[in-house]
């Protein structure tokens, strides 16, 4: 179960590149109003590795579509 499940993130249909993916967590993580302390931990978290440790770090943290 993702720690926000209550947000959606929908990667269907964006560009497929990192930058993209981060931008519509963020965007998802500003509209559900989280703590900028909150969206920095995810950034780190998700920029920690590969481009495949960013897709599970979404998918750990959000409901992903």
């Amino acid at each position: 179960m993702p720690k926000y499940p209550n947000i959606t993130v929908e990667l269907i249909g964006i560009d497929s590149n990192a930058f993209s993916i981060l931008g519509a967590c963020t965007r998802a993580m500003r509209k559900a109003h989280l703590p900028q302390s909150e969206i920095d931990t995810f950034m780190q978290e998700a920029t920690a590795g590969s481009y495949d440790d960013l897709l599970a770090t979404c998918m750990n943290w959000f409901n992903v579509e």
